[in-house]
């Protein structure tokens, strides 16, 4: 489980037929041992092996087939964070490192003093106006929210801190939803007699959901 707040920009070394992958990086081997969790742009991954300046995972298809990982090459940078502790302060919010869905990055919009950026996805089904999202492994809160896209506002320390300034243009990120949303949806289509959800925005309004 991780919380979304990136602690270190790594470097792809090497992604050996797609499925060994190597990370270049200092902070996040500190403490690394085998069979650790780290999240890659906000993939669980599992550490096989590591050296005084990388680590390497083995990526398995399923993850190629939900994640952007099929378009990481040597020298991408990626977002790194490792599994929180009992001790760790929770900035962000829950973060499973499970994948929902991709998402492309349609603008990014420079204000004075943060970045609006809109990105594409095939299904907002859990995204919520002032939820919380992580994109790429970054605990993001979002701004606005449509049945195709959805906005989030950026402050320029987690802009520059992160791989989001390296973000182009139909560039493609990792999306994982609130896993809250996905929890009461599940807890109450179990008790719907019809076995059917009635899920909505305004169901969730009038219990007290958003």
């Amino acid at each position: 489980m991780f919380t979304g707040i990136i602690e270190e920009i790594g470097e792809i070394k090497s992604f050996q037929c797609n499925t060994v992958l190597e990370v270049s990086c200092h902070k996040i081997l500190e403490d690394v041992k085998l069979g650790d969790s780290i999240a890659i742009n906000g993939v669980c991954q599992t550490v096989i092996e590591f050296s005084k300046n990388s680590f390497k995972v083995e990526v398995s298809p399923e993850t190629l087939a939900v994640t952007n990982f099929s378009q990481l090459k040597s020298g991408m940078k990626v977002n790194l964070e490792r599994a929180l502790t009992p001790t760790t302060r929770m900035g962000g919010h829950i973060v499973q490192g499970h994948i929902d869905q991709t998402g492309e990055l349609l603008k990014v919009e420079k204000l004075d003093n943060f970045y609006n950026m809109y990105f594409e996805t095939s299904d907002t089904k859990y995204i919520v106006k002032k939820g919380s999202i992580a994109v790429n492994g970054i605990s993001l809160t979002v701004a606005d929210v449509n049945a195709t896209c959805f906005k989030i506002a950026v402050i320029p320390h987690t802009f520059e801190n992160t791989t989001l300034k390296n973000l182009q243009t139909g560039g493609w990120v990792n999306i994982e939803t609130d896993i809250l949303g996905r929890y009461v949806e599940k807890f109450l289509s179990l008790n719907d007699n019809t076995a059917k959800s009635k899920i909505s925005m305004e169901f969730l309004r009038e219990n007290g959901f958003v």
